[in-house]
């Protein structure tokens, strides 16, 4: 066993002291260590529950005659961080979690692992640290939250309650409005119910062959989950004996497939920041022009809010992640021969799966589109590329053109659409947020939220060299690179310049001549860093762009 050098002989004597110190029995240490990496916090909705799901995870382990041994890895909550200085540090533990998993992993040498993530960063970050460390490893997330009901009854999520704000400011909505969604749109623990970041990623582990069948789908209040948890504390022990590692999982194959999944459920646009620094980790590299070519001949097959008005625990009961897997297969669109954590092939696992409800699930020849939920647009103002939800998108906003209205910071930004400054037709741009000049990143989800629910989700674009939410909807645009710090196109727009969006043709311009371009690249100059100090400073001088998903140089 991978242990045994920290466990077995007289050398490691002094080792086993430490061991009988923790309350290890000799007969324990006889069997394979397997770390289980808990994320479990009291700040996190979704992980407030993740206590019981490592006890679950272990039961199983111990079943199956295996020794757990529970370690933590940190999370934030991206609600609660949104909208000041705190959601410059969510991106930006991606990378600790990665780093410091791989660390306790890597000095105990555990014979396998069990991670158990749920939210936006901590799901790629284990990720990511599985692919480095490449011993056998299966994901248990917490699940998703349950849809809210107001009290007239409607359904509701986050993405609702951050538009109230909007319609709260613009005389549409009371304070009581306000407090009824404040009350009823996160009723239960777990990731926030829409197809958000956290839930994408939990789904697309799915597809990645990394997490057992309902990983993404089952919510973290059924007791399902917990049974999901003790078989995959099971299953770790099968993948430990025939020594299947992640990167014999996750092969170039795998990540075609999940950018597939990613295109039908309509994911968010994060998924294009952190499939690519998964793929990284194991050696492979993701082009986002391949995206388009996926998304060109993958249907768009849910609508999930913020894109519809279905949520999780549906497309759980229509027979989740698999169901869809089947519907892409039918048209040969994934290879179903990769191997996944079951130990068997993506083609055994979708034997005899079945769609429950075409529409939760549209089937394939009745799409909600012919082609996938995200688009790569690329153009003299995202030379790069940039990233927009296209699924989530109003049908009037698909081709737009209109006037910039410019702001090097979210602050300034938000403050000009409460105070009822964007008017129809306008662009929003907000820079100098992307990975570097934010740094961090942050996500978007107030301004674009605002915008919607002030009422001018169909006629308002916004773009930005940050990001957003998965709870964003609308032309919002994000990802511009080369980003505002590095001297890229969007550092040169003006107020007035007119910008044409065309997300079915992948373009985006800056209607400006060359000339005047070049005249003003050379009297640009960069501003100084918004952080000079700290993790931020040392993030913001390492960090890739985030066409490369934002990766540490």
């Amino acid at each position: 066993m991978r242990s045994d050098v920290a466990k077995k002989g007289i050398p490691a004597a002094p080792n086993r002291s430490l061991f009988y110190a923790l309350g290890y029995t000799r007969e324990e240490l006889e069997r394979p260590l397997i770390g289980v990496v808990s994320s479990y916090n009291e700040i996190v909705p979704g992980h407030m529950n993740l206590d019981k799901i490592a006890e679950a995870v272990k039961a199983g382990v111990r079943a199956a005659g295996g020794t757990p041994v529970e370690f933590p890895a940190i999370a934030v909550c991206d609600g609660i961080a949104m909208g000041h200085i705190g959601m410059k540090y969510s991106l930006v533990t991606r990378d600790l979690i990665a780093d410091s998993t791989e660390a306790v992993a890597m000095a105990h040498q555990f014979d396998g692992l069990v991670m158990i993530p749920n939210c936006d960063k901590n799901v790629p970050g284990l990720l990511m640290a599985a692919a480095r460390v490449n011993i056998p490893t299966i994901f248990c997330s917490g699940g998703p939250m349950l849809a809210g009901r107001l009290e007239n009854g409607q359904r509701t999520c986050l993405s609702h309650m951050f538009e109230a704000v909007g319609a709260y400011y613009a005389g549409k909505l009371d304070e009581a409005g306000v407090e009824d969604y404040e009350d009823n749109a996160c009723p239960t623990c777990g990731s926030c119910s829409g197809m958000y970041t956290a839930n994408s990623m939990n789904c697309l582990t799915e597809a990645l062959g990394m997490g057992l069948r309902g990983n993404g789908t089952i919510p973290a209040v059924w007791s399902a989950r917990l049974r999901l948890a003790k078989h995959a504390g099971m299953q770790i022990m099968e993948l430990v004996a025939r020594n299947i590692r992640p990167r014999d999982i996750m092969t170039p194959a795998a990540f075609h497939n999940a950018e597939a999944v990613d295109m039908a459920l309509g994911c968010s646009t994060n998924t294009m920041l952190h499939l690519p620094a998964i793929a990284h980790e194991c050696g492979i590299e993701l082009d986002l022009d391949a995206s388009n070519a996926i998304s060109a001949k993958t249907p768009n097959l849910c609508h999930l809010a913020p894109a519809g008005d279905t949520y999780m625990e549906d497309l759980e009961y229509a027979g989740g992640v698999y169901a869809v897997m089947a519907e892409l297969d039918k048209k040969g669109l994934l290879d179903t021969s990769v191997l996944t954590v079951t130990g068997k092939s993506m083609a055994d696992n979708l034997s005899g799966v079945v769609n429950r409800n075409p529409e939760t699930i549209r089937p394939i020849d009745r799409p909600f589109s012919p082609d996938g939920g995200i688009a790569v647009l690329k153009g003299n103002l995202a030379p790069e590329g940039c990233v927009v939800k296209r699924s989530a998108v109003a049908p009037e906003m698909m081709a737009h053109q209109g006037p910039a209205r410019v702001f090097d910071s979210e602050e300034d930004a938000i403050a000009a659409i409460y105070a009822g400054k964007i008017t129809a037709g306008d662009v929003v741009v907000i820079r100098y947020e992307g990975p570097k000049g934010g740094p961090g990143m942050r996500e978007m989800l107030n301004p674009t939220s605002a915008i919607v629910g002030m009422g001018l989700g169909e006629s308002v674009a916004l773009i930005t060299d940050g990001r957003f939410s998965g709870a964003t909807r609308g032309a919002a645009i994000g990802h511009v690179c080369p980003e505002a710090a590095q001297g890229g196109p969007i550092a040169l727009i003006q107020d007035g310049d007119l910008i044409s969006i065309d997300i079915p043709a992948n373009t985006i311009t800056l209607n400006v001549d060359e000339a005047t371009l070049a005249a003003r690249r050379a009297a640009w100059t960069c501003p100084e860093p918004k952080v000079k100090t700290g993790y931020l400073a040392r993030y913001a001088k390492l960090v890739s762009s985030a066409a490369r998903g934002a990766v540490l140089e």
